[in-house]
């Protein structure tokens, strides 16, 4: 979000925060801070009106397969005028595993965790407010992969390799998709003003790897050791809920329709090299 206000210009920004500790950083991010709690229905109905278009990137909570802060936001936005367009960030994982097949929007959703079932929850949800308000909201899902940057929270893959954690076997391993943080910040923004309504949209870069294949790479680059290889069956006896719902899901992103109808361009160059060197950067790995 703080990527996304500093390259949409020429409009005023507003930005929903549920602490309200930091709206002196987001007024100095040139951003009007609106405090309010997604958790907490009630205090959303100042919401209502207040703009034209909405990037919604907040995450549904950590339980359940519902995603009750996006039912609050279409609630509220129904007091009044709902907005003209809204983006909403979604993930790659509502796909589930594609056996490491290429994935366009077209295929069905086939979430296979409850964290991916809350993002179709609230994708469904967007869809039929948008539904309800025919021509006067359209209604955009970005579904994004493992985010990376170095200046981002658990941006790069460092802390991993140090910590000696283990990847698959060749055999069982599973194909990864990426998107740079400042990449995606311009891929919401295109998309508030570009792209048909009830669209979804994969947002990745180009860059198709092994998860194994990544973490040697950037272990030849950070000059640390590579982590080791272990059979799946032994990842899921050593290996946490979550790393293992990553190594669970192999799939190829096809970006074509967000380079053809959002006219996105990668903000940095796209040599072999300086993929590489963008690559090795993230620890979010899908």
């Amino acid at each position: 979000g703080m990527r996304l206000a500093r390259v949409q210009r020429h409009v005023r920004t507003f930005a929903l925060t549920s602490q309200p500790q930091r709206i002196t950083e987001l007024r100095q991010a040139g951003m009007t801070p609106l405090v309010a709690n997604l958790d907490q229905p009630s205090s959303l109905k100042r919401l209502a009106g207040i703009a034209t278009r909405v990037v919604h990137l907040a995450p549904p909570p950590l339980q359940g397969s519902l995603d009750p802060r996006t039912l609050a936001l279409t609630r509220a936005w129904m007091l009044r005028t709902a907005p003209t367009s809204v983006v909403y960030g979604s993930t790659s994982g509502v796909y589930g595993d594609a056996g490491g097949a290429w994935v366009t929007e077209a295929r069905p959703t086939k979430p296979q965790t409850s964290r991916a079932q809350r993002r179709v929850d609230a994708e469904q949800r967007l869809r039929h407010l948008a539904r309800l308000r025919g021509n006067l909201m359209q209604m955009r899902v970005l579904r994004i992969p493992g985010i990376y940057a170095n200046d981002r929270v658990g941006g790069t893959p460092r802390d991993r390799l140090m910590r000696g954690t283990a990847v698959l076997e060749k055999q069982d391993d599973v194909f990864t998709n990426h998107i740079h943080a400042d990449d995606l910040a311009r891929a919401c923004q295109l998309a508030i003003w570009r792209g048909r309504t009830q669209r979804t949209f994969n947002i990745n870069d180009d860059s198709q790897m092994l998860m194994g294949d990544y973490f040697d790479m950037a272990a030849s680059i950070y000059g640390l050791t590579k982590p080791p290889r272990i059979s799946r069956s032994k990842a899921q006896l050593e290996l946490g809920e979550m790393q293992m719902s990553f190594m669970s899901e192999s799939r190829r992103m096809v970006n074509t329709r967000m380079k053809l109808e959002l006219r996105w361009k990668r903000s940095h160059g796209c040599s072999h090299s300086a993929l590489q060197h963008r690559q090795i950067q993230t620890a979010c790995c899908r």
